[in-house]
């Protein structure tokens, strides 16, 4: 199991949701070597890969929405796992809603979503992906409030996530 310090912790929760969530996702990262390769998924457990999950969801989605999401190899990441039923397991239900509507258009459009693209074709696909636009709408008018549930859920059941070190 991964571990964190309890005085981290309780540093980065007094600084914020936020915060407090990156310090556990920081520590999966450097448990994986920065990046999720093949031999690196089995280092994690559910709860870790969808806490991870959720910060590379919200990174993308604040960077550049659904298509740079997707672009950028988060896809099947995000779409193809357990992640949105993890969310409305956290108790974050609306979060979990916006995943799945999301996931309907990613799975009609995969192979388009996911091809190479050069800059003038990535900028295209905002135009060509409308449909992700009234999502992202939604996800900025939800975002904080499903990410203070999501950081409540972790903070009960912390064990699940990490080991607490003194």
């Amino acid at each position: 199991m991964i571990k964190v310090k309890e005085s981290t912790l309780r540093t980065a929760a007094g600084e914020g949701m936020d915060e407090f969530l990156n310090v556990l996702t920081d520590a999966y990262l450097e448990a994986v070597g920065g990046q999720l390769t093949a031999e690196a998924m089995p280092l994690l457990n559910g709860d870790q890969h969808t806490l991870l999950a959720y910060r590379f969801f919200t990174d993308e989605m604040r960077e550049g929405g659904f298509v740079q999401l997707i672009q950028n190899g988060y896809g099947g990441y995000i779409f193809g796992n357990p992640f949105a039923k993890a969310l409305r397991l956290y108790g974050a239900r609306d979060m979990s809603k916006l995943v799945y509507k999301a996931r309907e258009i990613y799975n009609a459009h995969r192979e388009e979503l996911e091809r190479e693209t050069t800059e003038e074709e990535f900028n295209a696909l905002y135009v060509d992906f409308e449909a992700f636009d009234d999502l992202e709408e939604e996800y900025f008018d939800i975002e904080e409030e499903q990410t203070a549930l999501i950081a409540a859920y972790v903070d009960e059941h912390i064990h699940d996530f990490v080991e607490v070190e003194p």
